[in-house]
């Protein structure tokens, strides 16, 4: 897929997630269906949050095989990103270090970080059976989309 042609897919994507998570605040309803929609629109091979519990991440709702329950923080991609607080793009997981092989058929991964005050409550962890298959366009689209989720789920008090 080119870039204009998937920048193109993302806005769509962004659009009707923002229509449908619009003033829903429960954030396991909102996970659910945003591993839905991405699976719908990308077709990714694994798409799951993990959710910050107890000082590790806890698996929440998720899109594929079956996963790992907890990782610990600083571990792996998915505990590094939640770590560093920073979107993780990794071409190939092998060369990774500290990789979590919960499924053997994983290629690349992304992972972006669910904030809340500067604080980070959860990540996306989004799989691909292929090598390389997340770019700049993809951190950038699924951050946007995060953003929006955040805004949704923790609304501002007044």
């Amino acid at each position: 897929m080119d870039c204009s042609t998937k920048k193109e897919l993302y806005a769509d994507f962004i659009e009707v997630y923002r229509s449908l998570i619009l003033n829903e605040h429960n954030a396991i309803g909102v996970m659910a269906n945003t591993t839905a929609l991405i699976k719908e629109t990308f077709d990714f091979f694994w798409i799951g949050f993990y959710i910050v519990d107890s000082g590790e991440l806890v698996l929440g709702p998720f899109q594929g095989s079956t996963a790992c329950f907890r990782i610990k923080k600083g571990r792996g991609v998915c505990g590094t990103a939640w770590d560093q607080g920073k979107t993780l793009v990794v071409d190939d997981v092998t060369t990774f270090p500290g990789h979590i092989a919960c499924n053997a058929l994983s290629r690349s991964e992304i992972v972006v970080p669910v904030t809340h005050k500067g604080t980070v409550t959860a990540v996306l962890d989004i799989d691909s059976d292929r090598l390389s298959a997340f770019d700049e366009v993809d951190r950038q689209g699924l951050e946007e989309a995060m953003r929006i989720m955040a805004e949704t789920i923790y609304p501002p008090t007044t």
